[in-house]
């Protein structure tokens, strides 16, 4: 399987999370809300869980670098794989980011 496929679902996979966060954070609010009777909040609860099938989960986002799609290695804070942040680190693209010495 290449990157390219991965990457391609993995970005499908964002978009349905993107579309689905509204209804997910409403039902959890109903699910979570103790003032509310219990079988709304079981209704909601239950909504929850079936929502999109489990395209829409947060889980199933994985972390990519951007520029490559690279599955591994991925530093967070930058959303870059670690070859890639090497790279743009010594050639001085990342503000604050220099080789260290000492």
């Amino acid at each position: 399987m290449g990157s390219k496929s991965s990457f391609i679902r993995d970005m499908r996979k964002r978009l349905s999370l993107n579309e689905m966060e509204t209804t997910r954070r409403a039902h959890l609010f109903v699910a979570r809300n103790t003032t509310l009777p219990a079988n709304v909040r079981h209704r909601a609860q239950l909504a929850l869980n079936n929502l999109n099938g489990g395209e829409g989960r947060r889980g199933a986002v994985k972390a990519r670098c951007v520029e490559t799609g690279r599955g591994r290695g991925i530093m967070s804070q930058f959303g870059l794989c670690r070859f890639q942040f090497r790279l743009k680190a010594l050639s001085g693209e990342i503000p604050g980011v220099h080789k260290s010495t000492w």
